[in-house]
């Protein structure tokens, strides 16, 4: 992977002096012929952000109120295909927080016609990061879609969204709820977008939450094609396997790659999916799924996590077949010492395509996927261990530690979402601030790193031996 140090901002590069990235005796930049060294950005460059609004209390600081900040840029990133200064990160359905309110539980959205989008950034020479632009992701008639949950049979689980208030968002916000004159307000468009790929034709997929749905926007944010697991929606072209509609909720499709022949689409899920019901899910068992984009050929692999119900929050392409991925947990350093962050690479030849594999007692069920003895791999590997899955000759990929961020930086953040890959030396880690916005049992509160830090989208530039193996 060779650039020209030129187009580079000079804090990313400049022979050794800058520190960051190396330079071949050409003057290109060429991690595999230079003995240059790859330093670490420990401190990070903050996003810019808007605010959305600052108008709700702060339930944890009396006579204080919340910025909801947009922000919210980190729950994917890609490279731009062409320009080595910039990036594309992307946020998820908005701003959100947990609630149970009388009509179930869901979500408070404080601002329920919030647009998902896709921010243009590019790093500056002095080493600032600004947005370039914004794309609004829109339905086929170019329409601005929202983030609000889909309808059951199209990704919804069930979520209620509410406002404020603890109000469920209805149809026609000026009048109250009505189950039947006035119904809560859902979005079959709506998406909770956590994985980003750019194209070079100045396309992009998006894969989601919800569904999980794969959605193919052109350059201007319109939609154009779709992937998910719902036989009966017609908007789909190709399908993804129907187990993954039992995917966890808010545990979808986390992370999207696409090989370098822009061929096939990557998908990994978040977390152990719901297959058959909610009591496999906190296991260390996860999926990747392939599609072929020429032909709709899908395959599939099993990931094993370091621990169960971790996070996969990303992935990224360095070959057609060596990828890195993004495991994480959920905590922040500065409450739990131990907290993980880290990028592995995988192989997907070292593992078993469950799309293929054969052998007695294995059966592909149209709802379930492949079953092993009548089970599905999530209750097998929950009763008899991944010892069992292996003397049936399944086998999850191989992985290899690249990055730990936590060792590497101190990384304070809560989440770690976002992968940019500089050269085949260096990556860029993006983290998720959820708007700044945060909740306790339901309350809202400004989302903080420490005391007086507030939570904010991060570029963190790292060192990590990218060859693809």
């Amino acid at each position: 992977m060779t650039r020209n140090v030129s187009s580079l901002p000079a804090w990313l590069g400049g022979a050794c002096l800058a520190g960051l990235l190396c330079l071949n005796p050409a003057g290109a930049l060429d991690a595999a012929a230079s003995d240059c060294a790859v330093k670490t950005d420990k401190a990070g460059k903050r996003l810019p952000y808007e605010t959305l609004r600052n108008d709700i209390d702060d339930a944890k600081m009396s006579g204080k109120k919340i910025e909801i900040r947009n922000g919210g840029f980190g729950s994917a990133m890609t490279a731009h295909p062409d320009n080595p200064k910039q990036f594309y990160a992307m946020t998820d359905r908005g701003p959100n927080a947990k609630f149970k309110g009388g009509h179930g539980k869901g979500k408070i959205f404080p601002t329920p016609d919030y647009t998902p989008r896709i921010g243009l950034f590019e790093v500056k020479d002095d080493g600032a990061v600004v947005l370039v632009k914004t794309i609004l992701l829109k339905r086929p008639d170019g329409t601005p879609i929202s983030g609000l949950p889909n309808s059951s049979g199209l990704g919804g689980t069930g979520e209620t969204p509410y406002d404020v208030a603890g109000e469920v968002v209805a149809v026609d916000a000026s009048k109250p709820y009505d189950k039947d004159a006035n119904p809560m307000r859902l979005d079959d468009y709506g998406l909770d977008g956590e994985g980003l790929v750019a194209l070079k034709d100045g396309t992009f997929w998006v894969s989601d939450e919800y569904g999980p749905h794969i959605v193919h926007f052109d350059a201007e944010g319109r939609e154009i094609d779709r992937i998910n697991a719902f036989a009966g929606d017609k908007r789909s072209s190709r399908k993804l396997p129907a187990e993954f509609a039992k995917r966890r909720p808010n545990r979808g499709m986390e992370g999207l790659a696409i090989t370098p022949d822009e061929k096939t689409l990557v998908g990994v899920m978040q977390s152990t999916m719901r297959n058959p019901d909610k009591s496999v899910q906190k296991q260390d068992v996860t999926r990747i799924v392939t599609v072929n984009l020429e032909d709709g050929e899908v395959s599939q692999y099993l990931y094993r996590q370091e621990k169960p119900a971790n996070s996969n929050s990303e992935i990224a392409a360095l070959s057609d077949d060596a990828f890195i991925l993004i495991e994480r947990d959920g905590k922040f350093l500065k409450k739990d010492p131990k907290a993980m962050k880290r990028v592995y690479g995988i192989s997907l030849k070292s593992g078993t395509d469950l799309e293929k594999v054969k052998g007695e007692g294995l059966v592909q069920d149209e709802k379930l996927g492949l079953l092993i003895d009548g089970e599905t791999i999530e209750q097998a590997v929950m009763e008899n261990g991944w010892e069992g899955l292996a003397a049936k000759g399944i086998k999850p990929v191989e992985k290899k530690l690249v990055v730990d961020m936590v060792e590497q930086v101190g990384y304070p953040h809560d989440k770690m979402e976002g992968l940019w890959i500089i050269d085949g030396k260096t990556l860029g880690v993006l983290n998720d601030d959820d708007f700044a916005l945060w909740q306790t049992k339901g309350k809202l509160h400004q989302k903080y790193l420490d005391d007086k830090t507030i939570d904010g989208n991060t570029l963190y530039i790292v060192g990590a031996d990218l060859s693809a193996k």
